[in-house]
């Protein structure tokens, strides 16, 4: 019995056929058999955000997805933010507000403020303002060790606008 099956992920506006073991996650399909290194492995539980890339252009921590099941599925990394006027956008803003020190979350906080200022524009009651507060409530799944909170908040509102 074949315990891999052909799939094609659209990663990043490129179609890539791959054929993995059933058991591999999308992180492990990402980063090693397509070399997109921005999406980290740091607790492999879906518990730190490291991983977190837009799946359908959602928030998804890609430790926890298995690949054959995201054949078909249009999947962002923070390789492919800078082609998206939002990720772009926030890039710079992280950039500028020097909302990074060691770098290792950086691209799940990215991937992660994009979808949260998706989700907040797209909400059915309405455009939420995006607080300190709202801010913070939104991107609490995505840790940082080295405490860069402040300036993440900043740089995520300053897009926000």
């Amino acid at each position: 019995m074949s315990r891999t099956t052909p799939i094609t992920l659209h990663v990043n506006d490129t179609d890539h056929t791959l054929r993995p073991d059933h058991r591999v996650t999308l992180l492990d399909a990402l980063r090693d058999h397509l070399g997109l290194t921005g999406a980290k492995k740091g607790c492999d539980h879906g518990q730190c955000g490291a991983c977190t890339v837009l799946v359908d252009g959602r928030r998804a921590y890609s430790c926890l997805l298995l690949a054959v099941a995201q054949d078909g599925r249009e999947v962002t990394t923070v390789e492919g933010l800078a082609r998206t006027r939002a990720g772009g956008e926030l890039q710079r803003a992280f950039v500028e507000r020097d909302a990074f020190q060691c770098g290792f979350c950086t691209p799940g906080q990215l991937c992660s403020a994009v979808g949260a200022l998706a989700e907040a524009a797209a909400d059915p009651d309405g455009p939420v303002t995006l607080t300190e507060a709202e801010v913070r409530e939104r991107l609490s799944g995505n840790l940082c060790r080295c405490g860069a909170y402040p300036a993440i908040v900043r740089a995520v509102r300053d897009v926000a606008g």
